[in-house]
């Protein structure tokens, strides 16, 4: 029973503790969460045109050589 109740103290320091160090956190304003967003959006984007281009190009490539 003791380490039941010694596992619950422990839960809660940690919710605790955890609760102090998201109040240490400098959270992004409204404008910069939409800014930074944007900028990971567009980045998938280019990616995912970057991995299609490179798959259209092999995928032709071993057309060509297969035949």
């Amino acid at each position: 029973m003791s380490d039941q109740q010694g596992e619950k103290k422990g839960i809660i320091q940690f919710l605790k503790e955890v609760r102090t160090e998201l109040n240490k956190v400098s959270w992004p304003t409204k404008n910069e969460l939409v800014s930074y967003t944007g900028v990971v959006g567009l980045a998938v984007v280019i990616v995912c045109a970057l991995i299609w281009v490179c798959d259209t190009a092999f995928a032709k490539l071993f057309r060509i050589i297969l035949g």
